[in-house]
């Protein structure tokens, strides 16, 4: 008795610890997703930022409106990133514009997705959805692996920088600006994923997405000298105003101690609480007789012969295997089926007839009024082959 009142006071301190370690672990906010210098993940501007600080280059962050009066000052070179919080105003634009005008570089980082583009931008600099860029590993060092990426050739000078090659980019679709006078400087095949766009004296430079300011592609390729040469063009500064963030705050460092402390204080009351008299008599042991496990069986067997194919299952082999494909081949769920398939072809070798068949058939059994076990059965066997070729291809 002695032994199960001390097990259960070990088991009641280490679930007081754990609720408390939980506590203190969900005090840090979950990693940001914002194009943001303040944000040290893998999507922020984190790493550039604190690259150009250490190099020497007059960089700063811009947490003011474009339009308001000392914002631009003396800049040569903004940065704006995917505004995600505060929305681009009609007369930030006619700022922004008539800076550019008098000489200044706007290097603006596009978002591809057309919803989340300032529609005040889009009156000055009209962007289209362009192809998508077809994978390419040209120029990785042996062992680096970018799985979502893929690399794009550049066709002429980006700001000051020269010498430029290849770039590293995602494996997405290009941008297109709708513009007369608009140069496209670097890409793939049809896709283009970086454009210049000249204004007075000044010019625009719009990149597609924010991959080659992103932490986790910064250093790929000729990513990184591409800011070395706008750095070189003059004071340089990153729209902070539109990310709506603030400088991230380190957490209080007593928080640990207090844990601590009341870790202690509840250790203590329990060791209190088994040491003191106990208040009546044990409980008696009750005896439990379990079932036997071919009970079990022969219930789950009864269950799986009147239970009925769930249509969301099906519609979840298709969302599982499109999930693989992203995850495992950068293969994005957006695209349409015969254009996976394609890519899914160079991919893994496996026939995009075979991939668009196995498509079919899925959609055939959910135009079906019953869906039979054994057509389902049939369809889980396609897809774990499917998923199977894409983790071997990938591994």
């Amino acid at each position: 008795m002695k032994n199960t009142k001390l097990v259960a006071v070990y088991a009641v301190l280490v679930t007081v610890a754990l609720v408390l370690g939980l506590s203190a672990s969900q005090q840090s906010p979950p990693p940001s997703t914002r194009p943001s210098v303040d944000n040290p993940g893998p999507l922020g501007l984190r790493a550039l930022y604190l690259y150009l600080q250490e190099s020497g280059a007059p960089v700063s962050a811009l947490r003011e409106a474009l339009d308001a009066g000392p914002a631009l000052g003396d800049v040569r070179t903004v940065v704006l990133a995917t505004p995600q919080a505060r929305p681009v105003t009609q007369a930030e634009v006619r700022a922004l514009r008539a800076w550019v005008a008098r000489g200044g570089t706007l290097v603006y980082l596009a978002a591809r997705e057309k919803k989340a583009r300032p529609s005040a931008l889009e009156d000055w600099l009209p962007l289209k959805d362009g192809p998508v860029l077809p994978t390419s590993a040209e120029g990785l060092p042996d062992g680096e692996k970018d799985l979502t990426g893929t690399t794009a050739r550049v066709w002429g000078g980006l700001g000051a920088a020269t010498g430029l090659t290849r770039l590293r980019v995602a494996l997405d679709r290009g941008l297109t600006v709708d513009e007369p006078g608009a140069v496209p400087l670097a890409g793939a095949r049809d896709g283009v994923v970086a454009w210049r766009v000249s204004e007075g004296q000044g010019a625009v430079l719009v990149l597609a997405g924010v991959d080659l300011a992103e932490n986790r592609r910064l250093e790929l390729l000729d990513n990184l000298r591409v800011w070395d040469g706008l750095a070189a063009s003059g004071p340089l500064a990153f729209d902070e105003y539109h990310q709506g963030t603030e400088p991230t705050r380190e957490p209080p460092s007593a928080w640990a101690l207090w844990v601590f402390v009341a870790q202690g204080v509840v250790v203590g009351l329990l060791y209190a609480v088994s040491r003191g008299t106990r208040l009546g008599p044990p409980r008696p042991l009750l005896e439990e007789k379990h079932r036997s496990s071919l009970e079990y069986v022969r219930s789950l067997g009864w269950l799986a012969r009147r239970a009925k194919v769930e249509r969301e299952l099906v519609e979840e082999l298709a969302r599982q295997t499109r999930r693989k494909m992203h995850e495992r081949l950068g293969i994005s769920p957006s695209l349409p089926e015969d254009e996976a398939a394609r890519l899914l072809e160079r991919s893994t070798g496996l026939p995009a007839a075979d991939y668009l068949a196995t498509r079919e058939e899925l959609v055939r059994t959910l135009d079906q009024p019953r869906i039979r076990p054994g057509d389902y059965a049939r369809l889980v066997r396609e897809h774990a082959r499917l998923e199977a070729l894409i983790a071997g291809r990938t591994e």
